[in-house]
């Protein structure tokens, strides 16, 4: 369970430090517009998806079990952060974070990284088509610019509300949105290994400010952005408080523990290598006890961020490290810069995101399943949209492990009957 990092140094050289530094900044310029989007769209300050990205990412990378794993905030806790922080608040969010860490730390140990494999396939598409529908629906009133005080975080709820609005919409907003997530698709097809997410929104949010459109950014909404990391401190742990997180805290280390490990997987293949499953578990449970220290969000291995990593030339952990320390160059230096980014331009981010999350090159493969297989993944992602995530996991991983029992013909029990 040793970190991937100290199989590196032996052999590593100039060559590998020059390419790690490349792809560390270029996914920097990646993770910096999502990291801020991701956190205002859980319902937290911008802030603390950069403090996240800079503590959880570095450590995911110095001390993670595959070779070019990027970590930070991910598009797929929105759902989860969004709903502990309208429970329990941003305080019980903080704790339940400490609380996963916990979880994913027992996990490693445990040596519990190899039942990755155990968890349905069609559960994990259900669910993230589910979190890909939401995240979108989460940003059409930015995007559209509409004026709603309050947009409930449930699905149901957030539609009527959103509709109820649409006499607000802001034509200037919208043609910011759209001309975000264009940019960011012809820089992806043009110039791959660009940072394109980075030069759309500096883009389209420069524009809005040089036309002086009236749409909203980040300073505009949340105040100015810190120039420094806060302060680590514990959370509260109170008795009272752990046995209310509960959980929250398992769903959390559930989702980051599989969301890394099949980022890991992805890797593997891009990058022709081999992960350690356990120390990448306990990777994820120190990021994430350091992240609610520092007051961050969940932290995991980010799937698009790593392919982009290694679509830059990334070779090693290092290249994850240099990402964490750009990153925490711009909080220094570049902080009041990022606060004149234009929120519909960071909506237009996450929509992008969503629609590669859900991703629909597969989706002719999922018409191609078993009949169980459609029905699980199917109703994975109706729970996910209508009840919540917890019960949406529990129940496509219990239905999911019953069906590859039955196909793998286990004979019934012999039951006689009872003597009472």
């Amino acid at each position: 369970m040793r970190p991937e990092i100290l199989h590196t140094f032996p052999t590593y050289s100039a060559a590998r430090f020059r390419a790690d530094v490349f792809a560390g900044v270029t996914v920097a310029m990646v993770a910096l517009p999502l990291s801020l989007a991701i956190a205002i769209a859980s319902g937290a300050t911008p802030a603390v998806g950069l403090v996240t990205a800079v503590v959880a990412g570095f450590l995911i990378s110095a001390l993670g079990g595959s070779k070019v794993q990027i970590g930070g905030p991910t598009g797929a806790f929105i759902v989860v952060v969004a709903g502990v922080i309208t429970a329990h608040g941003y305080d019980g969010l903080v704790t339940a974070t400490f609380l996963a860490g916990l979880i994913l730390l027992t996990a490693g140990l445990l040596r519990a990284g190899n039942l990755i494999e155990f968890v349905p396939e069609a559960v994990v598409n259900g669910f993230t088509i589910g979190i890909a529908l939401i995240i979108a629906t989460s940003q059409l009133k930015d995007l559209l610019g509409l004026a709603a005080d309050h947009v409930p975080a449930d699905f149901l709820g957030k539609i009527p509300v959103l509709w109820g609005a649409r006499a607000t919409l802001n034509p200037s907003a919208l043609a910011v949105g759209l001309a975000t997530m264009v940019l960011i698709v012809l820089l992806r097809r043009l110039f791959p290994r660009w940072p394109g997410l980075i030069f759309a929104v500096g883009l389209t949010s420069g524009a809005a400010a040089a036309l002086h459109l009236p749409v909203e950014t980040i300073a505009s909404r949340f105040g100015a952005l810190p120039d420094h990391l806060p302060a680590p401190h514990l959370p509260d742990l109170s008795p009272a408080r752990l046995a209310e997180l509960i959980p929250s805290a398992l769903v959390i280390a559930f989702l980051a523990g599989v969301e890394s490990l099949l980022s890991a997987i992805v890797a593997d293949r891009l990058h022709d290598s081999t992960h350690r499953p356990n120390a990448e578990l306990l990777a994820q449970g120190w990021a994430n006890l350091a992240s609610s220290l520092f007051g961050g969000l969940p932290a995991t291995g980010a799937i698009a961020r790593t392919a982009t990593s290694i679509r830059a030339g990334a070779e090693t952990p290092v290249a994850g490290i240099v990402h964490a320390l750009t990153l925490l160059l711009c909080v220094y230096v570049a902080a009041p810069l990022a606060g004149h980014l234009a929120l519909p331009a960071l909506a237009g981010v996450l929509m992008i995101t969503a629609w590669n999350m859900s991703e629909p090159h597969h989706w002719p493969h999922y018409l191609r399943l078993r009949p169980a297989d459609k029905v699980l993944l199917v109703l994975t992602m109706l729970l996910t949209l209508l009840v919540d995530l917890t019960v949406a996991i529990g129940v496509g991983v219990a239905l999911g492990l019953a069906i590859r029992m039955r196909r793998r013909n286990v004979p019934p029990a012999e039951w006689e009957t009872p003597d009472r």
